[in-house]
């Protein structure tokens, strides 16, 4: 069976990394691996992080360069890249070999949103139906590619902001990804800190400028 190495790039995530990993503990328990990226964090991720991970390794701040980091740790056969405040849905191994064994090379998942916002459900479903259509995957959404491919591409291009972006139209040249149904289920705190049509707005903003050719570190910098 081929397996999966999870990646997931940490920044004082201590409040709730120890939940997250416990969540990944059945796949840990059926021979994937779970690879922790930490960018430099104060509040002890790495050291709650270690028991429940097969390797924590660090790396410079930046979820490109963390994620490029795990990825050359991994020695899974797929490489999945986890965002700290996500879950994966129950079998998702399971429906991530099965749609590379279909032949597909990359893919992703849908998403929901966490929280007491009424709009998050509205929010998941225009971002599920955007990247079906067009055939980019954002970090929300797990993505997840051959770990073949992703080193043949030199992953992650290194860049403050739409690393996932970018690298979703190399993969896309390649050919489709696979969309899959199943939900990860992502922290509306974001949303919820700065409001949630204000970011919501400010990440449309942010995507038309890029298509438009601003650079990553002034989106970066608009972004903070």
């Amino acid at each position: 069976m081929k397996r999966l190495s999870i990646v997931m790039p940490v920044l004082d995530e201590a409040e709730g990394i120890v939940t997250t990993l416990q969540a990944l503990a059945p796949l840990r328990a059926a021979g994937h691996e779970v690879i922790v990226v930490d960018g430099g964090s104060s509040d002890g991720t790495a050291e709650l992080a270690m028991p429940l991970a097969d390797r924590v390794v660090t790396s410079p701040r930046g979820r490109a360069r963390q994620m490029n980091a795990g990825a050359l740790q991994a020695q899974g056969d797929v490489l999945l890249f986890l965002h700290a405040d996500t879950v994966l849905p129950a079998g998702a191994d399971r429906c991530v070999l099965q749609a590379l064994a279909a032949g597909r090379r990359w893919g992703r998942f849908d998403v929901r949103i966490s929280g007491s916002s009424a709009w998050f459900g509205v929010i998941a479903s225009f971002m599920n139906l955007r990247s079906r259509l067009s055939g980019i995957a954002t970090g929300d959404q797990a993505l997840f590619v051959e770990r073949s491919l992703f080193h043949e591409l030199e992953g992650y291009a290194d860049q403050p902001l739409m690393e996932d972006i970018e690298l979703s139209r190399r993969l896309r040249a390649v050919g489709r990804p696979a969309c899959l149904r199943e939900r990860v289920l992502t922290s509306g705190r974001r949303w919820e800190s700065r409001g949630v049509w204000r970011t919501v707005l400010l990440m449309w903003q942010l995507r038309w400028r890029y298509w438009r050719g601003v650079s990553p570190e002034a989106l970066a910098r608009a972004y903070k």
